[in-house]
């Protein structure tokens, strides 16, 4: 099978990571990364102290966005500070100075990112980091407690050995606790964190020669949505995509198959250690028994389209839930015309599966739009859920896969 795995930028909430005049500033790298990987769209607002330490331009190869230096650097935006602002969901400043704090305080604001700061009603969380005397100083123990008062959420210095030499508090909170501050300030559950997560998604594509082939009209919407959720909720995601248009989502790690067989292949290599697996693909059902080498010609001796010999693809959702060990979380996918609920039910039984999703396909629902309206069905239950959109869903179904843990 040949698999190619790849990453692209997919965006959520967005935060707005500020960066001061700090060695500890090379960590804000990976809290970028993490944050990232997380699905949350980051932008970054830089003090020109701290472009000493890590260059604008890294954290914009990262972010694919533009960064924020100066308060006019931007002359199609007179009024960036408060457009930065408008657009954050939370401001993080790590790592933040005693300077910036300070500042940020006492209200002052004499850089874009104070006046950011200033401006923004969105949660602020800062991490500071700075030398043990200057951190343990009465002065900036007062202003971080002002800050905390006025519900900014500090996530405190850790103990260790400092770039100055010293050894106490004052080093940058490790940025995977930051992020996770972060994180619960958006509101994102971390309830997979932990966790391994496979996910199949969009068609399956069966050459018929090197011109034709036979597939369906997935998006792979639903799947990539399941996917980016599981990621953002904490968990290890493989995701196991056919052919689509989507960009690969970010944190996420992608195979990218053409085939059922392709996709059987790759999903039986990651199933044995996922905690849960999500077969939302689209996988169709059969494929010609042999594809053409050259392309098929209408009317050529030995030539008949109209009589391609077809034969089963395998049943990914079947085969592997069949293999399903203790404490693993399987869910399938049952695209219906008709009696949704009752071949859900079949489907529930005959998959192994402890978890369908049921619902309507055809006359332009379900397949290629952005939303859905589904049927939710379990050995104990069956839950309607009107119609919503597809990110929103993938965390309904990751909701209800989440309870089979106990």
């Amino acid at each position: 099978m040949a698999a190619e795995e790849s990453c692209a930028p997919a965006a959520q909430k967005t935060v707005l990571v500020g960066v001061t005049g700090c060695i500890a500033a090379y960590k804000s790298c990976e809290i970028v990364r993490l944050l990232q990987k997380a699905g949350v769209r980051v932008k970054v607002v830089m003090t020109e102290h701290a472009t000493e330490f890590v260059g604008p331009t890294t954290f914009r190869a990262l972010t694919h966005e533009t960064v924020a230096v100066g308060l006019f650097d931007d002359p199609s935006d007179p009024i960036h500070h408060v457009s930065l602002a408008q657009e954050a969901d939370v401001f993080l400043i790590a790592p933040c100075t005693a300077n910036v704090i300070a500042k940020i305080a006492n209200g002052l604001a004499d850089d874009l990112l104070t006046t950011t700061a200033l401006a923004c009603t969105s949660p602020l969380v800062i991490a500071p980091a700075m030398n043990v005397n200057m951190y343990e100083n009465p002065a900036t123990r007062y202003n971080i407690g002002k800050l905390h008062i006025r519900g900014a959420r500090i996530v405190e210095a850790g103990d260790g050995y400092l770039a100055c030499g010293d050894v106490g508090r004052g080093r940058l909170a490790e940025p995977a606790d930051i992020v996770a501050a972060v994180l619960e300030e958006l509101g994102v559950s971390r309830d997979l964190a932990g966790r391994r997560v496979l996910v199949t998604a969009g068609p399956t594509v069966e050459p018929i020669d090197p011109v034709r082939y036979i597939s369906n009209h997935s998006s792979g919407k639903t799947g990539y949505a399941i996917a980016r959720a599981a990621a953002r909720r904490g968990a290890d995601v493989t995701l196991v995509s056919g052919p689509t248009a989507l960009a690969t989502p970010e944190g996420v790690r992608t195979v990218h198959v053409k085939t059922a067989r392709d996709m059987l292949a790759a999903a039986e290599e990651a199933y044995p250690a996922a905690d849960v697996a999500v077969f939302s693909a689209a996988v169709a059902d059969m494929r010609p028994k042999e594809a053409a080498a050259r392309k098929l010609k209408k009317g050529a001796p030995g030539t008949d389209l109209g009589t391609i010999e077809l034969v089963e693809n395998p049943d990914i959702l079947a085969t592997l839930g069949a293999a399903k060990r203790v404490g693993q979380v399987v869910v399938g996918f049952a695209a219906e015309t008709e009696n949704v609920v009752a071949n859900a039910r079949k489907k529930l039984a005959t998959k192994h599966a402890d978890l369908i999703v049921g619902n309507v396909v055809g006359e332009g629902r379900a397949f290629g739009t952005d939303d859905n309206e589904v049927w939710l069905v379990s050995a104990d239950d069956v839950e309607e859920f009107p119609l919503m959109s597809k990110e929103r869903l993938a965390d309904e179904i990751l909701d209800r896969a989440v309870q089979f843990f106990g």
